[in-house]
């Protein structure tokens, strides 16, 4: 599922085995456990970095899972209340965190990654990619749409990844303004990653006054997680899964 090391004061989060990673209850509980960890053992200035092993940084929710039981939109709603709470609580976590993208990142996936205070990717395989309009599936959240607006400021990069479901590499990615940076492989983009989680501690900022300007910035998505209880309406085709 996932396992978590601590190099100094650097968490390095890791979704763990080849597969895709995909977003179910399990994976979900597994990420908000770790999460909790961190926040137990950090020090005064610490850091965060989550990646993946495999081709995949993780292809999103589970909705073949969603589907097994005929009861798509409970599971669903299950899903959505647990991503939820793992994305309020990077939000509030008291300490820089970074997104170190190793492979195809999309839909709930893109969410997580976006919801680090920075993103970096690698550039020779993946990308990023919300398939809402390929698959038939409403955005199911208004804080969806508020954390990409808070985090993509260009109007014309918002449309680029949500109303044209482009596949953006990293490189595309990087243009647009969507990332922070791009590197040659997933050991490039880690080692660089750790480069600037040691910059991030060395400054010894106060991680809960970290986390309080975070959150203060990001108020409008932290709001939003609160009082989003449903999915919405979904449009859910099986045979496009």
């Amino acid at each position: 599922m996932c396992s978590l090391e601590k190099r100094g004061n650097i968490f390095i989060l890791t979704l763990t085995g080849p597969g895709e990673h995909r977003l179910n209850p399990t994976l979900l509980d597994a990420i908000s456990a770790a999460l909790s960890r961190v926040r137990a053992e950090s020090s005064m200035s610490s850091a965060l970095i989550t990646t993946a092993e495999g081709k995949f940084f993780s292809n999103g929710y589970d909705l073949a899972w969603a589907s097994a039981s005929g009861v798509f939109l409970d599971r669903s709603k299950l899903m959505s209340s647990k991503l939820r709470s793992l994305v309020a609580d990077l939000i509030s976590l008291p300490m820089p965190t970074i997104a170190a993208i190793s492979g195809h990142c999309s839909a709930a996936a893109a969410i997580i990654a976006l919801s680090h205070d920075y993103v970096l990717m690698r550039n020779d395989r993946g990308f990023i990619y919300m398939p809402e309009l390929d698959i038939g599936i409403k955005i199911p959240d208004w804080w969806f749409v508020a954390l990409i607006r808070s985090k993509i400021g260009a109007p014309r990069s918002q449309r680029e990844l949500m109303l044209r479901a482009a596949k953006l590499t990293a490189h595309d990615a990087l243009n647009w303004g969507i990332i922070d940076s791009a590197h040659n492989s997933t050991e490039e983009t880690v080692r660089a990653a750790i480069r600037f989680g040691d910059e991030l501690v060395g400054r010894k900022w106060d991680g809960h006054v970290y986390a309080q300007i975070r959150m203060r910035m990001l108020a409008d998505v932290f709001d939003k997680i609160g009082c989003d209880e449903s999915v919405g309406e979904v449009s859910h085709t099986r045979s496009r899964l």
